[in-house]
């Protein structure tokens, strides 16, 4: 009768071997994985560096700029304040931009309008960036509400700081622009029931929505 050969078993160098070499894939996928991250994270801390200068000197211009006048109070809400950017030998009929920022309506603030409020106001234009309850501090309602109330103010208290009330402009940027058209259509429909108002659609000059709206 024939015997029947047995297949060799795996000796323990083949099982050394078979490891080494899982162990060297592995190493190798992370390291090459770690050097994506990390040319990556490098990449990004040198385009952060080249920036600074230009966040610097924005950031001090609206820290210390008497030609930006900050917090200045629209509502009862903490978040209630906005910034004015008043142009150099300010006129009584400058043009006015009401400009609600963006921020994916949980990191909007009102500096993030610094660099347009800048760039407006050194062509005499008067620039009031709105800040406004984020959540989970409020709402979609309330962002819009403390919108209109914030263009309520200004488009009463326009000509207090040099504004002409015949050209009032609303401009939003993403979240923001969201809002501010919100606020408009709100706004519309109210008049259009005869409710109670303390501004007028009618009294923006244009609407400007960017990234959004």
């Amino acid at each position: 009768m024939a015997t029947r050969r047995l297949r060799p078993q795996p000796t323990d160098n083949l099982i050394f071997n078979t490891f080494h070499f899982i162990s060297l894939q592995h190493a190798l996928w992370f390291f090459r994985v770690s050097y994506r991250w990390i040319s990556q994270l490098i990449a990004l801390l040198i385009y952060a560096v080249l920036l600074m200068p230009s966040f610097i000197k924005v950031g001090y211009y609206y820290f210390f700029s008497r030609h930006v006048i900050r917090s200045v109070i629209y509502g009862e809400q903490p978040r209630n304040r906005l910034d004015l950017y008043i142009p150099k030998g300010n006129s009584k009929s400058s043009s006015v931009v009401a400009f609600v920022t963006g921020g994916a309506w949980i990191i909007g603030y009102k500096a993030w309008g610094a660099l347009l409020g800048r760039r407006l106001a050194e062509r005499g234009i008067i620039v009031a960036c709105i800040d406004y309850r984020n959540f989970p501090q409020g709402t979609i309602s309330d962002m819009v509400s403390d919108a209109s109330e914030a263009i309520s103010f200004i488009c009463n208290n326009v000509v207090s700081f040099g504004g002409d009330p015949n050209k009032i402009y609303l401009m939003g940027q993403s979240a923001g622009a969201h809002i501010a058209a919100c606020a408009l259509l709100e706004q519309a429909i109210k008049e259009s029931k005869g409710e109670n108002t303390y501004w007028d659609v009618a009294q923006m000059k244009a609407y400007f929505g960017l990234s959004g709206g």
